[in-house]
């Protein structure tokens, strides 16, 4: 049943110009009644008809009536990409309005329906099961995702990435076989962005359609081809009816993502052709690299497909990919030349969850040699094991503020408990006050967002010196205790650990005390009152070109292994040219023979330091020196 507005003070005039060049016509909201496509959690979709000759419009307003900041800057970003969407395959939006008593997008109508609610899709993220509909005939398919992977192309050559395809966010006409994308409140203009580390129910986007590097779990950029991920997911949910995968929270999608292996369309399906099953299952590569690296090479094998069942009744086998050429330099997210360091790193975590024994991991090597990145792999063994992982970096200009760094690794521990259900936060609050007991001030005083889950503490009585210290440690090894458990192994990464303040050195060896080491202040502790911290990997990486023997740090370390504590060691060296060279033949396409001459001068000017010969390589393209070759594919 259509809506109709009455007179609102808010319901402003819209004035747009359909044609570039033409005079701007005027649109009154309330000439217009408004049917409901789509009621999600943050935003619902309105289609707006009207009699005579009114533009056909759609509407994207927020769900709430108090919207988050958030929420509203996504219409607004939207809004400014204007003039990069075209109606012939998006939804391109007109104006920013009033409309229901709230800020809303206005956007052309290109007519159709949304795909989801043909397949019955989960996309507001919160599906549990992997089935729910019927699959799609496959001539109809064929039509469709050619569509798709023709507007995809589009986007992608003006230089947007959506990061938020699924069924929610593309309309379909079932009768033209023609499809139109919307929704692209959280697109990006950049080429590659990186990914910082967040809380499960904080990521932004649609879950059980998201590429695993945008679930912040992989140390990998998104890019254009992490479109092609969620593209993946869709074909799939549209040749078979089900998802993929099946998940209960945020945190079992991202596994899903990035450890689990769907099984192919044609087992779902058998009547699918094995072919057209292989591209849905090359979409959804974990791998960038190893997806369609184009939308057009997508659409060219689709197309193939289509022509030879139309022609021949049947889809015969062909090598995927033939015309999958990027016509722009793409280096790879993945690390060269660090197979045994990231080996190192994942077995000591997986010693740490299994033994419950603590363990130092340091990381060293020079500036840009790669010890972030490195240590940042070790993300999807912590997702596999359902573990915890924090991370703080010290900074040079705060050595002489005490625990300025466990600030940071404490805060990165906190903010994913502030997006959970409140019977999840209740499970942590309750271990959280148990653990701080009387010592809670001490550690809101350094987490202010701690107190949003454990509320207002009060004051602690005053000590001696020496007194506080001991509380302060102790008050942090029970905090740390908390998110260090069986079920879910911690790992703590602190990163340029040359500028460490002291304080955060003395606690990195009190956390790998055990119960009967050499420390006289300990020993006339129980363990009931100074516990264990378990199964817990502390990483710390430093500059070891910045730190001599007399460095603090240096004098941290020789004391924390006199204790007998487990201490492994990685020293980064710079990359061998042969590395350069397989990294120079993945971002040209090319084979490693014709890379050698570019990579070798790489090598000369960078010294093999990874940072530095990606930024030259980089700027060689930039700069026109480096040009892709359309004569020679």
């Amino acid at each position: 049943m259509g809506l109709k507005l009455a007179e609102r003070k808010d319901r402003a005039p819209v004035e747009v110009s359909a044609k570039d060049g033409a005079s701007p016509a005027v649109i009154e909201l309330s000439r217009y009644e408004f049917d409901s496509l789509q009621t999600g959690k943050e935003f619902s979709l309105y289609r707006g008809r009207g009699a005579g000759e009114v533009l056909p419009i759609l509407v994207r307003a927020p769900s709430s009536e108090r919207p988050e900041p958030a929420t509203l800057k996504e219409l607004e970003h939207e809004y400014s990409l204007r003039n990069d969407l075209d109606p012939e395959w998006a939804a391109r939006p007109i104006a920013l309005s009033r409309l229901f008593g709230r800020t809303v997008l206005v956007m052309q109508d290109p007519g159709g329906e949304l795909l989801d609610g043909f397949l019955g899709a989960a996309a507001n993220g919160s599906a549990a099961a992997d089935t729910g509909g019927e699959p799609m005939e496959l001539t109809r398919f064929l039509l469709l995702a050619i569509s798709l992977a023709a507007a995809v192309d589009k986007v992608h050559r003006r230089g947007l990435i959506h990061k938020d395809i699924n069924p929610g966010k593309i309309l379909v006409n079932f009768r033209t076989h023609r499809a139109w994308l919307t929704g692209f409140g959280l697109s990006s203009r950049t080429p590659r962005e990186q990914q910082a580390l967040e809380s499960p129910e904080l990521v932004s986007g649609t879950l059980p359609y998201m590429a695993p590097e945008q679930t912040r779990r992989m140390n990998r950029s998104i890019d254009s081809r992490s479109d092609l991920y969620s593209l993946g997911v869709t074909f799939y949910q549209m040749l078979t009816g089900g998802l993929p995968f099946s998940a209960s929270d945020p945190l079992g999608w991202i596994h899903s993502h990035i450890a689990r292996q769907p099984a192919p369309p044609c087992q779902r399906v058998p009547e699918i052709p094995p072919l057209v099953s292989a591209i849905v299952m090359k979409l959804l590569a974990k791998a960038a690299d190893e997806r369609y690296q184009t939308a057009a090479g997508l659409e060219a094998d689709l197309r193939r497909c289509l022509g030879e069942g139309q022609t021949q009744g049947q889809v015969s086998e062909f090598e995927l990919g033939q015309h999958d050429t990027p016509d722009r330099i793409v280096i790879s997210g993945k690390l060269y030349g660090r197979v045994e360091e990231i080996d190192q790193l994942a077995s000591s975590f997986d010693r740490v969850a299994v033994s419950g024994q603590p363990e130092l991991l340091l990381v060293s090597g020079k500036s840009g040699v790669g010890k972030s990145s490195v240590v940042n792999e070790l993300q999807q063994a912590v997702v596999a094991r359902h573990g915890l992982f924090g991370s703080g970096k010290c900074e040079q200009g705060k050595r002489e503020i005490p625990y300025a760094t466990l600030a940071h690794v404490f805060q990165s521990l906190i903010t994913p408990l502030l997006g959970k259900s409140e019977a999840e936060l209740g499970h942590w609050r309750g271990a959280l006050l148990k653990a701080v007991g009387p010592s809670g001030p001490l550690l809101v005083d350094l987490v202010p967002e701690l107190k949003l889950i454990i509320g207002e503490q009060p004051a602690v009585p005053e000590l001696s010196l020496q007194d506080a210290q001991t509380r302060f440690r102790l008050s942090i090894r029970r905090f740390i205790g908390v998110f260090a458990q069986p079920q879910h192994p911690l790992a703590l990464f602190l990163d340029d650990l040359q500028w460490a303040d002291v304080a955060t050195l003395d606690l990195i060896q009190d956390l790998l005390f055990r119960e009967g080491a050499s420390d006289p202040i300990k020993r006339e502790l129980s363990r009931a009152s100074y516990p264990d911290v378990d199964h817990l990997l502390l990483i710390g990486a430093y500059r070891d070109n910045e730190v001599d023997c007399t460095h603090p740090l240096v004098r941290t370390l020789g004391a924390i292994r006199q204790t007998g504590a487990t201490v492994q060691e990685i020293k980064l060296a710079p990359l061998a040219c042969e590395d350069l060279e397989q990294l120079v033949a993945d971002a040209l396409h090319c084979e490693t023979a014709q890379a050698a001459p570019l990579a070798q001068l790489a090598h000369e000017k960078t010294g093999g330091n990874p940072f530095f010969a990606i930024q030259f390589i980089s700027a060689l393209a930039e700069e026109g020196l480096l040009k892709f070759n359309h004569r020679e594919e």
